[in-house]
């Protein structure tokens, strides 16, 4: 970050506001992702597995699209974020030590 972009004597602090009508989010069982030189644009999904015949329906729930420099700080958080689960839900799932005779 550039200087001039710093506010003198401390760090700026994210402000984000969310409305009632996307408080709830949005499911999303599919993800497609699409790149041009310019943009990186992935539609979330919500797709019935259930179906056996013919076509999967599905129904798109939201499509973000993002420059290339936000989506590779979005796989980096992604990554990191996997690696602190992954480690959370590997200690829940350790078999318990037997217990010691004293």
């Amino acid at each position: 970050m550039d200087e001039s972009d710093s506010e003198p004597g401390g760090e700026r602090q994210l402000n984000i506001q969310i409305g009632e009508d996307n408080l709830a989010g949005a499911y999303a069982n599919f993800a497609n992702i699409s790149f041009s030189d310019y943009e990186f644009t992935i539609t979330f999904a919500r797709i019935d597995h259930e179906v056996s015949e013919g076509d999967i329906p599905g129904v798109v729930v939201a499509r973000v699209n993002m420059s290339p420099k936000f989506a590779k700080e979005l796989m980096d958080a992604i990554t990191d974020s996997w690696s602190k689960y992954a480690t959370v839900r590997g200690i829940q799932n350790l078999p318990e030590a037997p217990p010691r005779n004293s």
